[in-house]
């Protein structure tokens, strides 16, 4: 493995046993771009051609108070494949937080967890008091990755193949956009909400194929909201209010950003047209819960299909955590176990305006992918992960198929920690599963990392490829894959639009 570094990073950050510092969580502040990649199982498959990224969070400095995980610098790390190789990048996302942080030669936001008055300066971002870290999501649209903020971000855009930083995507409104915006690759566009603590609360937007705000409409709450995710079908874009939030009186008397779950508020769900306005907003009722992501969305006859994580508690109590101290609070939260996200269908009625719900599959899943070609329309396939039980940590995949109901489960050796994995599909594919999920791996029993990718044809036969990485991530969230074929038409369009 050949690798070049790049010149260090500024950083303040001590030894800490802090359990989302330490461990598959300690910080990665090494940039490097690596080439002939070691192959340590298995060999790199010529049938795919494109590249994964992933989001993950380093925090460089020193935490003001108490640190949460998503508080972290966001760094990308790329694995680009084509024709049986494979090469390794990774890069410091160059937010206006980082780069202020950079020059103090320390922190000055304080994070999730901590109460007013921490921070040293005014935050970036839709909500004012914290750093957009750029740390969650990470997607492609029109040729140029866009990393995203647990909360409502700038979005920032990265060049997906040398990972060159190109500033906040200029169509960002005012106050910015969720942590997860969605792109549908049949038509090239990109949909995203946000919201906000001033009326109308949120608002919804489309970007075209060349990268132009074209819809942008106001869709009216009763007050502020914390929705995470978004869907979307062929006609359609799904938005939600649901009933875990901040509790008003805390944050109007005192500032604090307290969420709760508001007993006897039930689910509500805005379906709007892709391109509609606020007056062809419909509005759909369902059981309380909190859904932190989900997964398709398609029609079919009179309903509006949607697929997602159900929670079963979405306000898990810190008992069973109580040996973190005072980060017991943070610890339940973050555990998928006491939360019981579930796979969970829900049917929106467009004829009666009625909603019904049906639980897929009992396992303890989230953070799941499906084919991306199927974005928006019917499909059969997902592929979850399965998260060590009282930890932010994925030990294994799920393959569901919603046809038959069968799900096979695929799990890593103890100590070894998966990445989200998205679905890369093989080049000259006919099937929906023809392909491979892409993952990196953190293996704390050699203290490495590495990259697997997992036939999806042949998903209980485990990897086919093991890669090893020049360096041991940090954990993190999201990840993402784009097919080469993608990205080299978008080029196509600027080149053309530039002639």
């Amino acid at each position: 493995m050949r690798v070049d570094k790049l010149p260090p990073v500024k950083t303040s950050l001590k030894p800490s046993n802090h359990p989302y510092l330490s461990g598959p969580w300690t910080p990665q502040h090494e940039e490097v771009d690596a080439f002939e990649l070691e192959v340590l199982e298995g060999a790199i498959p010529t049938d795919i051609d494109g590249i994964y990224l992933r989001n993950t969070e380093n925090p460089a400095h020193q935490p003001l108070g108490r640190h949460h995980p998503f508080d972290g610098d966001g760094m990308i790390h790329q694995i680009a494949f084509s024709g049986g190789k494979a090469t390794y990048r990774n890069r410091f996302i160059r937010t206006r937080g980082f780069e202020a942080e950079q020059i103090a030669g320390e922190s000055l936001w304080g994070g999730l967890a901590d109460p007013p008055g921490v921070s040293k300066r005014p935050g970036f971002g839709a909500h004012g008091g914290l750093k957009d870290t750029a740390s969650t999501d990470v997607v492609v649209h029109n040729g140029k990755a866009i990393a995203t903020f647990y909360q409502c971000g700038e979005g920032y855009v990265l060049d997906p193949e040398t990972l060159e930083n190109q500033g906040i995507a200029p169509w960002v409104p005012l106050d910015g956009i969720s942590a997860h915006p969605k792109v549908d690759e049949a038509t090239g566009e990109l949909m995203f909400f946000n919201y906000s603590k001033h009326p109308p609360y949120m608002h919804y937007g489309v970007v075209d194929t060349d990268g132009k705000l074209v819809t942008y409409v106001p869709i009216e709450l009763p007050g502020p909201r914390l929705p995470h995710d978004m869907c979307f079908s062929e006609n359609w874009s799904i938005l939600n209010d649901l009933p875990v939030f901040w509790d008003a009186e805390l944050m109007k008397h005192r500032n604090l950003h307290a969420v709760r779950l508001h007993e006897g508020v039930p689910s509500r769900f805005a379906l709007i047209p892709r391109h509609g306005t606020a007056e062809d907003v419909r509005w759909f009722e369902a059981e309380p819960t909190y859904v932190l992501h989900w997964l398709n969305a398609y029609e079919e006859g009179d309903e509006v299909v949607l697929d997602g994580y159900f929670q079963d508690n979405p306000t898990p109590k810190p008992e069973g955590f109580e040996q973190y101290g005072e980060h017991a609070h943070m610890m339940a939260y973050l555990d998928q176990h006491s939360l019981g996200s579930r796979l969970h269908r829900w049917r929106f009625n467009l004829k009666d305006g009625t909603t019904t719900e049906e639980r897929l599959d009992d396992r303890i899943v989230e953070f799941g992918m499906i084919n991306q070609q199927f974005a928006g329309r019917k499909y059969r396939y997902v592929y979850s992960t399965m998260a060590k039980p009282d930890w932010f940590l994925f030990e294994g995949f799920v393959k569901h198929d919603l046809e038959t109901g069968e799900a096979i489960e695929l799990k890593l050796e103890p100590g070894r920690y998966a990445s989200e994995a998205p679905f890369a599909p093989r080049i000259g594919a006919s099937d929906e599963d023809d392909g491979y999920l892409v993952s990196f791996i953190i293996d704390e029993n050699q203290g490495t990392s590495e990259c697997l990718l997992i036939d999806c044809k042949r998903f209980e036969e485990g990897p086919v490829c093991r890669i090893a990485l020049p360096h041991k991530l940090s954990s993190g969230t999201h990840a993402t894959w784009v097919d080469r074929a993608l990205l080299d038409q978008a080029k196509d369009r600027r080149r053309a639009a530039a002639a």
